[in-house]
């Protein structure tokens, strides 16, 4: 079988989907993952083989553009329509259809450079599966393009499908001249353009690749969910001496990401504040700290 992965050029998400693509490739199918040209050499540092579509650009131009205090407001939480997930004022029709077009223009605004050799590609290779991320909508057009299957593959909580499910119940619940879907008319036209009609798989998947565990996990009611082990990758690693001996108390490990320093200006909560929260207690603490973050730590708990 052949299965082609499409990406978009970040890599928390990316290496989310790297273990399921050397397990594909374990199982003796052919893997190939499609993304932009300033990415590739991260696909290929995972092993894995690169297929470069679209132009070369700056993954983060879009932040270079706006205002600083625009970006810091942005990321207090989720964006819109997707934070109807955590505050029920946002569950309105009216909220709801002001979200998904301000969502569907930054996912055009990043897909449209992929989408046309993204579908010359998979007419040329003939993909048996595509697997794409949620902000990657170029591949639910390129497989409908090319009449492959294909299923969505998760970097977090399910907001997308689920907060699609609410949208598409309160849908039908308007009078058919306030109907209004902006997600689906954009891919709608991608759809049509390459010989088809939009279907709902398109925004949500024949099925979903999930890497966590159903207890934390937010569904969309009637979506199908596929189960995988969890494998952990995070780029290129190596095991340092003192890691090699058993530790003498409990050893936790915290992780503030990569995004936040590596994309962004710096985390949104109180380093020193998430590690004071293990004072007094009997563990040894390994925090991945950018450097950037280091200065104001003060005494880092033992």
């Amino acid at each position: 079988m052949r299965v082609l992965f499409v990406t978009s050029p970040l890599k928390s998400v990316f290496q989310y989907m790297v273990p399921l693509a050397w397990a594909l490739r374990t199982a003796g199918h052919e893997v190939r993952v499609a993304t932009q040209p300033s990415f590739t050499d991260t696909v290929t540092q995972a092993g894995l083989t690169a297929v470069p579509v679209g132009r070369r650009r700056n993954p983060d131009r879009m932040l270079d553009l706006l205002d600083p205090s625009v970006i810091a407001e942005s990321r207090r939480g989720l964006p819109p329509p997707w934070d109807a997930v955590e505050d029920p004022a946002k569950r309105t029709w009216e909220e709801l259809v002001r979200g998904y077009a301000q969502a569907t223009e930054s996912l055009r605004e990043e897909n449209f450079p992929v989408v046309a050799p993204l579908v010359d590609f998979c007419r040329h290779w003939q993909p048996d599966l595509v697997l794409w991320e949620p902000y990657s909508v170029a591949g639910p057009i390129a497989a409908k393009a090319c009449g492959a299957a294909h299923a969505r593959v998760l970097f977090g909580v399910d907001v997308f499908g689920s907060v699609r499910q609410l949208f598409l119940r309160l849908l039908a619940e308007q009078p058919s001249h306030a109907r209004r879907d902006p997600l689906a008319e954009w891919l709608g036209g991608y759809a049509r353009k390459y010989g088809g009609e939009y279907s709902e798989d398109m925004a949500t998947g024949h099925f979903t690749v999930d890497p966590f565990p159903a207890s934390l996990q937010v569904e969309g009611v009637g979506l199908r969910y596929e189960r995988m082990q969890w494998v952990g990758y995070g780029g290129p690693a190596v095991v340092p001496r003192w890691l090699w001996g058993e530790p003498e108390r409990p050893r936790v490990v915290l992780t503030m990401g990569l995004s936040a320093t590596d994309v962004f200006s710096g985390y949104t909560v109180n380093t020193g504040e998430v590690l004071g929260a293990f004072e007094g207690l009997d563990v040894e603490v390994v925090a991945t700290v950018a450097e950037s973050e280091w200065e104001g730590l003060g005494r880092v708990p033992g």
